[in-house]
């Protein structure tokens, strides 16, 4: 197993993303603490994870509220004896489908200010108690990627939270945290079924890589445990690219 005995604090929890990653860690031997605005939600999740082996535990918490994130992992850290990974998983409220030329200030910024936000209290959290233990991963999902048209303010968040990431690998890397963002270019498995232009969307995503196909869930748990773990210890301040590339760096 990659994270035996690790913790990990998955902001989002009950989200596709975030419950497919709270799911790889689980499988690595890591208890995954949910975290997120309804707790059925979560439990959910948990309770699959439960039923596969696994260790969950939830708890209720607004990620853009600094004293309920502050609390949360004040709370893991001690009745778990540690905080060994954070990941920000919520969604942004972006608005997309209309051109920025067209698009009103607020739809603009809500996303940019909700995940700079999120991102920096959910991380400053986590960073107080890695601090202390010499040792800690804060992963974070995005990352940069070609620009496309109508998506609102979903890039511009994108790309906030990659400086932010920046300056954060810099300043905890002396304490042995590692920073880093899971890159990819779609999870087609993210679209509902009934999403209206979903096959046109998906013929997108996979048509702009080199490998005809996307990224799934599995890939981004199997990535996303791998990150967190060990086996990636020389790696800080970098993006692992999974957008089977439709991005070249």
């Amino acid at each position: 197993m990659l994270l035996p005995g690790r913790n990990a604090i998955i902001y989002g929890g009950a989200g596709a993303i975030g419950s497919a990653v709270a799911r790889g860690f689980a499988r690595e031997g890591a208890t995954v603490h949910l975290a997120g605005r309804t707790l059925s939600r979560l439990e959910t999740v948990a309770e699959k994870i439960r039923a596969a082996g696994g260790k969950a535990e939830t708890a209720r918490v607004d990620a853009l509220d600094e004293a309920a994130v502050d609390e949360h992992a004040d709370a893991v850290a001690r009745d778990a004896g540690s905080l060994d990974i954070s990941f920000n998983l919520i969604s942004h409220g972006d608005v997309q489908g209309t051109p920025l030329a067209q698009m009103r200030l607020a739809d603009l910024e809500a996303p940019v200010v909700t995940a700079v936000r999120t991102t920096f209290l959910t991380s400053k959290a986590a960073a107080r108690h890695m601090i202390r233990q010499g040792s800690g991963v804060i992963l974070m999902f995005g990352g940069y990627g070609d620009p496309m048209p109508n998506l609102g303010g979903l890039q511009v968040a994108f790309g906030a939270v990659e400086a932010l990431r920046r300056s954060l690998a810099v300043e905890l890397g002396p304490h042995g945290i590692r920073v880093l963002t899971l890159q990819t270019g779609g999870v087609p498995e993210t679209l509902p079924q009934n999403f209206e232009g979903r096959d046109a969307i998906i013929e997108g995503i996979v048509g702009q890589t080199m490998l005809n196909r996307a990224a799934t869930f599995d890939d981004v748990g199997h990535v996303a445990a791998f990150a967190a773990s060990d086996r990636a210890r020389t790696m800080t301040a970098t993006a692992f690219n999974i957008t089977c590339g439709s991005v070249v760096d």
